[in-house]
């Protein structure tokens, strides 16, 4: 148990059986009345961001998550298995909690899984990933200082928009937040 003002961002709540992310606060202290604290709250599970006021001072309960490195080993019908980097067991992670990151893991890819009493509630991955093209069409000669751009299939299959002379088979690195080109990979 906690008070608000105890309160930090990036902090868990437990709140009504619903875990929330604290994405900022503010307390107020207005001239006439007792004192409040304004937040912008996410949803952990819905990734629902709403706003709540709380009254100063009232208890409030801290929901503890462990954030383990894991390794995501391969895909097994709608799951995913990861295997944790310390402990060496294996955690079965529905396509539901994987989400997006879905669409930038390979075998052996780094993430960082955050768990709540042996849930698995979310997956971080690193900010950028090497992926190999594995179609896209050819530039055309003198396209290569133009800013245009064309769509190119990465391995994991999905598309991103890439610049005019990137070539089929090359590596590049592309965002997990936006899924955007950021450049060739070394």
């Amino acid at each position: 148990m906690a008070t608000t003002s105890d309160l930090k961002n990036g902090m868990t709540l437990d709140i009504e059986g619903q875990l929330w992310n604290v994405i900022e606060f503010q307390h107020v202290k207005p001239g006439k009345g007792p004192a409040f604290v304004r937040t912008k709250m996410k949803q952990v599970m819905t990734g629902k961001v709403v706003e709540k006021t709380l009254n100063a001072g009232i208890k409030i309960d801290i929901a503890i998550l462990e954030k383990r490195e894991m390794n995501f080993l391969y895909k097994e019908g709608e799951d995913f298995i990861f295997m944790d980097n310390k402990t060496f067991d294996q955690m079965l992670i529905s396509q539901a909690t994987v989400g997006d990151a879905a669409n930038y893991m390979l075998e052996n890819t780094e993430a960082i899984v955050a768990v709540h009493e042996g849930n698995p509630l979310y997956i971080e991955l690193p900010a950028s990933v090497t992926l190999q093209i594995t179609y896209t069409e050819p530039g055309l000669q003198g396209d290569r200082s133009s800013g245009g751009t064309k769509p190119a299939t990465v391995e994991t299959g999905i598309e991103v928009q890439v610049p005019l002379f990137i070539k089929q088979d090359e590596k590049i690195l592309v965002d997990t937040r936006d899924g955007s080109y950021l450049g060739r990979a070394n």
